[in-house]
């Protein structure tokens, strides 16, 4: 009784009491006996709402079912079923309907994953992003471009380009992106806390499927490495040709003034031969350097690790650092009875002390004093070279480690080096997984502490 009171039911209901008014209206001439009419029409009535019922049950209600899980796949639930079974024409149509709904769950599924898995691309990207449509305004900034300009995504997304982005270049940009129509590179400059950083920007137009113009894509790189690269490139090609500059000259000048006649004086030509054959073993320590510092730059470069002792090392250069402090009569210091066994590639070791200690004795004055010492640091062991000498400032004590970089130009050369030696020491250290430490006062003296592991990985 409640189904056919219910709202869907109503109409039917009255339909049926219609058709009993106008039974009972027909019928009441014919029948005389009032019970006979009454129960004509009540059986009637009966009769006719079973057939609603049914009707309603088999046919109407599953209709209502498939229109109401359509309504909610077009609000984009697309987790609504048709639960109920059911057979025929209603049947098929419900059950297309439920694969219906699982194709456009699967298909919002993929998209979702393929949406997430863009969205962790570009914002993890180390290019900068930005999206501007036909107007001007920005629709996205990705985390990159954040980092490079500072602030946070309100404070672009939904403003014109303009009136957020400070670069006159990023302007020209995107102006000529939507003017010519195609891509569009510039380079620039930006400071960002008191460093200058190099952009490239480039700007891409966005077209929609009629081949309209409707935004632009533009996209930052920071080049600051390479532009370093390039530096570093340009300084060293112009220190190489520098530092060979000078002895090819000279051995050129009195090369000629030797075939000029000055051959003939034998004191002469014993002095120009000396000058020649000093400058050619400067060019070849230098291209020696050179060709180390290459092997060593070298992604490939490989040391030959053996287990070696300290004693045996200090061993083998202390004639040659004596031999050198003795020319400008520097007293060399060096451990005694101290035995440390580590694991290292034995001749590049060897190539650091060496080199750590020439360098101590070229910058120390006469009657100085340069020591060797040797520490246990419980997983590492470290070399301290110490010297009485002009010292390092403070400013320069980053740089040292360059590529022919000199703390004191006026007197480096007269020293014999090459200005390769500190830069050798770096990349021998680093490929051991070692550490430096340079501790100096100006006119007092330098101490490099070199920390080589125990045991190699």
């Amino acid at each position: 009784m409640k189904k056919l009171l219910s709202k869907k039911l109503r109409g039917y209901t009255f339909l049926v009491l219609a058709i009993l008014l106008i039974s009972g209206v027909v019928l009441f001439p014919v029948v005389t006996n009032y019970y006979v009419l009454l129960a004509v029409l009540v059986i009637e009535c009966i009769v006719l709402l079973l057939v609603i019922s049914y009707f309603y049950d088999k046919y109407i209600k599953p209709v209502e079912k498939v229109a109401k899980t359509m309504d909610k796949l077009l609000e984009g639930n697309y987790n609504a079923r048709v639960n109920q079974s059911m057979t025929g024409t209603i049947g098929e149509v419900s059950s297309k309907v439920n694969a219906l709904a699982r194709n456009l769950s699967e298909l919002t599924i993929s998209e979702q994953i393929q949406a997430e898995q863009l969205t962790t691309v570009i914002e993890n990207t180390e290019s900068g992003l930005v999206l501007i449509d036909e107007k001007g305004y920005i629709h996205f900034v990705n985390r990159k471009f954040l980092s490079m300009f500072g602030k946070t995504p309100h404070d672009y997304v939904g403003h014109i380009y303009y009136d957020v982005l400070d670069s006159e270049q990023i302007h020209h940009t995107v102006q000529e992106t939507f003017l010519y129509e195609k891509h569009v590179k510039h380079l620039f400059s930006v400071d960002k806390n008191g460093e200058k950083i190099y952009l490239e920007i480039v700007g891409a137009p966005i077209f929609n499927e009629r081949n309209m113009l409707k935004g632009a894509v533009l996209v930052v790189y920071d080049i600051t490495e390479f532009k370093l690269l390039e530096v570093m490139r340009k300084d060293f090609v112009a220190n190489v040709s520098h530092e060979l500059k000078t002895p090819i000259t000279s051995i050129r000048g009195f090369s000629e003034t030797l075939l000029d006649g000055a051959q003939e004086d034998p004191e002469t030509r014993n002095q120009f031969l000396k000058i020649i054959f000093d400058e050619s073993k400067r060019i070849q320590l230098l291209i020696n350097d050179l060709l180390i510092l290459s092997n060593l730059e070298k992604d490939e470069s490989k040391i030959h690790v053996e287990e070696i002792h300290s004693d045996a090392i200090v061993a083998d250069i202390r004639p040659l650092i004596e031999q050198h402090a003795k020319r400008k009569e520097i007293e060399v210091e060096f451990p005694e009875d101290m035995a440390l066994t580590f694991s290292a590639d034995e001749e590049k070791v060897k190539q650091v002390l060496i080199n750590l200690l020439s360098n101590a004795i070229s910058y120390t004055p006469e009657q100085g004093k340069v020591s060797l010492a040797i520490s246990d640091e419980g997983d590492r062991i470290c070399f301290h070279v110490s010297d009485t000498g002009i010292g390092i400032s403070q400013d320069a004590i980053p740089r040292i480690f360059e590529r022919f970089y000199r703390v004191d130009k006026a007197r480096s050369r007269n020293t014999g080096g090459t200005g390769l030696g500190l830069a050798i020491v770096k990349h021998i250290v680093e490929l051991h997984d070692g550490e430096i430490k340079v501790d100096s006062e100006l006119g007092k003296g330098t101490t490099f502490s070199i920390y080589f592991p125990k045991e190699q990985r």
